[in-house]
């Protein structure tokens, strides 16, 4: 009974690690729609470049820590 417990929860960490990492194919979509969109802002007006940029790296950031935790989250439940 202990070897079959043992290999269930095994198996269930596994596999709530890998859904729990879906959130990293979010962040990567979500970055690639800013800066996509930084490219169509800047080619429709160039002079606002530096605030275009500011804001596209706070979005990049914002997005990379969204993937960041997605993956914590997917450690604590595989090594807890």
């Amino acid at each position: 009974m202990s070897i079959f417990f043992l290999a269930l929860t095994t198996m269930g960490k596994s596999i709530g690690a890998g859904l729990a990492t879906i959130g990293v194919v979010g962040a990567g979509a979500g970055i690639g729609v800013l800066f996509s969109g930084l490219l169509i802002a800047l080619s429709r007006n160039p002079l606002l470049e530096n605030k275009l940029f500011q804001l596209t790296l706070l979005g990049f950031a914002l997005c990379e820590a969204m993937g960041l935790l997605a993956i914590m989250m997917a450690f604590l439940i595989l090594f807890s």
